[in-house]
């Protein structure tokens, strides 16, 4: 008797296992439920987040390294720097992420989030931020697994494509036609709405040269952010070991700034 019952508690033990990792795997891509870091008051305590843009014109003159920088070919707009939760990182180191997480969203996560350092592949920068900021914005329901951030926040490029409005302004890539802060900061902010922060490095001939975006949005990604006061106490947002340190500011008012165009065989420097 014992001998017949054996075979079918193994097959009924496997079988549930097999459920059991089969939901997990669910659970992994399409969201948490009741994700840990939901009865974490500390990680999940955050009120706004900031989505990040770069241009590929001036990024790499915010690197220390500027050697270490590269721009793809296929690369002619703005990319995604993150979507970070302010004053909150690194919240759970549970949640390993893998390929085949953003396999679906690889092509277009390609284009729009590339990585920008020779050092690094698009993957591995995909993979820390979701380890530092991902998983803090997991805390909501939408964004409760890696697919789901990185899908949001290629929704939110989409929504925050300012090439357009910026050109029909007169506002285009160049290496001799500075532009006021104010002037560009107006044209922006019917779509971005009035807290969004114009972001410069300085080059090696004192010109302020444009190269960030940062755009404030609730914690349900509405524009703005009523928690104002968070919104100048952020992570040190795109830092990671092995990462030189950017060296970007507040766009100044009063000094005209440059919009350089994208140059990828100098990224570095583009107008020299």
């Amino acid at each position: 008797m014992l001998r017949s019952v054996l075979p079918l508690l193994v097959f009924l033990g496997t079988a549930a296992l097999q459920q059991t990792d089969t939901w997990t795997r669910q659970e992994h891509k399409y969201g948490r439920q009741n994700n840990e870091l939901n009865h974490n008051k500390d990680f999940c305590s955050w009120k706004c987040l900031k989505f990040t843009l770069q241009w590929p014109g001036g990024f790499c003159m915010s690197l220390e390294r500027w050697s270490s920088c590269k721009v793809p070919q296929n690369i002619i707009d703005w990319t995604i720097h993150g979507l970070w939760p302010l004053r909150t990182q690194f919240c759970c180191d549970c949640w390993p992420m893998f390929p085949s997480d953003v396999k679906e969203l690889d092509a277009e996560l390609s284009q729009q989030w590339p990585s920008l350092l020779h050092s690094k592949s698009s993957f591995h920068f995909w993979r820390e931020e979701w380890h530092k900021h991902g998983a803090c914005a997991a805390c909501v329901e939408g964004m409760n697994s890696p697919l789901l951030y990185f899908h949001i926040s290629l929704k939110l490029r989409q929504l925050f494509d300012f090439s357009k409005v910026l050109d029909e302004a007169g506002i285009r890539p160049s290496c001799t036609q500075p532009y006021k802060l104010a002037e560009v900061h107006s044209v922006l902010a019917p779509l971005l709405g009035d807290y969004h922060q114009i972001e410069c490095v300085t080059d090696d001939k004192d010109r302020e040269v444009w190269f960030q975006v940062k755009i404030p949005l609730s914690r349900n990604l509405t524009l703005g952010c009523e928690h104002r006061d968070l919104l100048q106490e952020e992570p040190a947002a795109g830092l990671n070991p092995g990462r030189v340190v950017p060296a970007g500011h507040p766009c100044p008012p009063q000094v005209p700034l440059y919009y350089f165009p994208i140059d990828h065989q100098k990224p570095h420097q583009p107008c020299d």
